[in-house]
């Protein structure tokens, strides 16, 4: 088992990376329109320019895919996105019969996205059935991991978020490093979402200046999860709040909010009354749709608690 497991590592490692964008390629990204461009190549971009057509990374064809911006912009300022039109979409594509496509080893580098950048396996486009199928099996975790995109880096990322959520980890999604991000505009919800049985994942050195509806960064069902060194402006929200959202529609939640590192982050103007920077079991239970999973003997189907353990959340400052 050891020797299979070494041995996918390393065909992991050794997957090559995408070709650089021709000029052509580059040309039709940036051309000026409303249809979405999906990437397959590696594009570099020159300064200043603005993408204003939304992007598609889908599937294993799309392995190892980016853009360097350059300084440059994804996106139309102030253009409302939903969960549906994402300005950066990075996604895996159901099989005819069993199975999923997924990209790996994606990168956005120096750039200013404008919207949102959503990463996602079972479940996107709305295919909500699949994601529930699944989650009534007792491997649904590994499942829909080996399902969803993994080795997503976004470095030196400027999310201008207009409404939803600028930064949604999906359901499985794993190893997404988040370096030096910058948090600005407005989302009626949370500035990073990371998702039931998403796992690995990274938030490192961002600035938080955003203004949310919630807390800053939910973490639901999510483990093994670094949030370190960053800069939180509350404005009286929440902080990292660490849950596992039992029953939402009939999803089955397996996984634990555990073994997460909450470490050496700085909020600023927290509420005065309840400053609530980082909760570690923040719902636990508490919803009315926790019943709605119900009938199965595991996850949050058997136990609606949020079994936060393993949590380590330490050298934080908090100030009103």
């Amino acid at each position: 088992m050891i020797g299979l497991i070494l041995f996918l590592a390393t065909q992991a490692a050794a997957l090559p990376a995408a070709r650089p964008c021709t000029v052509a390629e580059t040309a039709e990204l940036t051309r000026a329109t409303d249809a979405p461009y999906g990437l397959s190549c590696r594009a570099v971009l020159t300064p200043g320019t603005r993408v204003t057509r939304r992007i598609v990374i889908e599937g294993s064809e799309a392995s190892g895919t980016g853009i360097d911006c350059r300084g440059g912009a994804l996106g139309v300022p102030g253009r409302q996105t939903t969960t549906r039109t994402p300005t950066v979409a990075v996604l895996s594509r159901r099989l005819e019969g069993p199975g999923w496509s997924r990209p790996t080893d994606v990168e956005l580098t120096n750039c200013v996205v404008h919207g949102a950048v959503r990463i996602w396996g079972m479940g996107a486009n709305g295919r909500i059935e699949d994601l529930r199928a699944s989650s009534r099996t007792a491997d649904h975790t590994a499942a829909a991991q080996a399902a969803a995109p993994t080795r997503v880096r976004l470095t030196d990322v400027t999310f201008s978020a207009t409404g939803s959520i600028p930064l949604y980890v999906g359901p499985g999604v794993t190893a997404v490093t988040v370096e030096r991000p910058r948090f600005t505009g407005r989302s009626v919800s949370t500035a990073v979402y990371l998702d039931a049985e998403s796992a690995d994942n990274a938030v490192i050195d961002g600035v938080f200046d955003i203004r949310t509806g919630r807390e800053q960064i939910a973490v639901d069902g999510s483990a093994r999860n670094r949030i370190t060194g960053n800069r939180f402006d509350l404005r009286g929200r929440g902080g990292v709040f660490l849950y596992r959202n039992c029953g939402e529609d009939a999803v089955i939640r397996h996984q634990t909010p555990s073994d997460n590192q909450i470490t050496d982050n700085v909020f600023t103007r927290a509420g005065w009354f309840r400053p609530r920077a980082v909760v570690v079991g923040a719902r636990e239970g508490n919803r009315l749709y926790c019943r709605d999973d119900a009938g199965w003997p595991f996850g949050s189907s058997l136990d609606d608690g949020d079994h936060a353990t393993g949590n380590i959340t330490t050298r934080n400052t908090v100030r009103r």
